[in-house]
């Protein structure tokens, strides 16, 4: 069990589960959920900039929603330092762009991240490294992991690897320590996140990652991800897809499942007016910088897409009714 946490973090309880010795399997952490059950959590993404391009004035934002829901942590959908992540575990711009924007009070709960394409073109062992999370203790970021958070398992997958034009790029530099060969870490991770999916008996099966797999906005959709995650999402019963990358904020249905598709990559620099046309069945679509809540219980979850004043743009609720057994 993991040291216990400052105050600001009384609710929060990290546990590393010494897992059995199957290579593929990934690690798995807890997050203990409120007394009634309930979860609440803020998803931003792509924000790392000094508090340039109304960063700053989202976190503003950000903080004040956190008080009303009642916030239990924040989920960070990758690209956290731009250009090119950090340099190593005493990079000033770590402060400059993350602990000197979010200090509102309820940000000050544990943040859940998975690193971006751009985290790559830094050290992106330092943004994992144990001695990050000693300085900065609400900052929790690996690869890949698993978050048990009592209604809710959620997923988080890195997916900068999977993406076939970063290592077709040769004007840019991508730390792939720990990733090389790379068909063999695709496919520990594509294991490991099957198996995990199969265990989960939570309510709720979230998988959170840094490229989107539907999206009508700048980067469109990820090809890979379609073919490789889709059949494992679907075959057991994922609710959503939450992601970052293109600088929107995104609402998309599954036309064949019920999996949703889930854009919050607004966290700072925004492409207003870039968008694709798509077949896809897109709910909602916003190319302006802001953030995304989630509060789920048993029976429901509630969805909510803030801008950059704080306007609630768009909301929506999933209903998952209660199974009764017959003996």
């Amino acid at each position: 069990m993991a040291s216990p946490s400052p105050p600001f973090h009384s609710a929060t309880i990290l546990c590393i589960y010494f897992l059995l010795p199957v290579f593929a399997e990934l690690q798995r952490f807890q997050h203990q959920p409120k007394h009634d059950g309930s979860l609440s959590f803020l998803v931003v993404g792509d924000w790392g900039r000094k508090g340039q391009y109304n960063q700053s004035l989202v976190a503003t934002q950000m903080g004040k929603i956190g008080e009303t829901v009642d916030l239990d942590f924040v989920v960070s959908t990758g690209d956290n330092f731009y250009n090119s992540g950090i340099k190593g575990v005493n990079d000033p711009i770590f402060v400059q762009s993350f602990s000197n924007i979010y200090t509102a009070k309820s940000l000050r709960k544990q943040w859940y991240s998975v690193l971006g394409n751009h985290d790559y073109r830094g050290n992106a062992l330092a943004q994992i490294s144990p001695i990050l999370r000693k300085i900065y203790r609400r900052w929790f970021c690996l690869k890949s992991y698993i978050l048990n958070a009592g209604v809710a398992d959620i997923f988080f997958i890195d997916t900068t690897p999977f993406i076939n034009k970063y290592f077709n790029n040769s004007n840019r530099h991508y730390d792939w320590r720990g990733v090389l060969p790379r068909e063999k870490y695709l496919k520990n991770l594509l294991k490991g996140l099957e198996e995990g999916l199969e265990k989960s008996s939570a309510r709720w099966k979230i998988v959170v990652g840094h490229h989107a797999i539907r999206s009508i906005g700048h980067h469109g959709d990820s090809v890979e991800l379609a073919n490789l995650l889709v059949p494992l999402l679907k075959a057991n019963n994922v609710d959503m897809y939450m992601n970052g990358h293109d600088h929107c904020l995104q609402h998309i249905s599954s036309i064949n499942s019920s999996l949703l598709y889930l854009t919050s990559g607004a966290g700072s620099k925004a492409w207003r007016g870039d968008v694709k046309e798509s077949h896809a069945d897109v709910k909602f679509f916003y190319d302006g910088q802001g953030f995304m809540s989630v509060k789920m219980t048993e029976t429901y979850a509630n969805f909510a897409f803030y801008n950059v004043f704080g306007d609630k743009i768009h909301h929506w609720k999933v209903t998952k009714p209660m199974m009764h057994f017959v003996s």
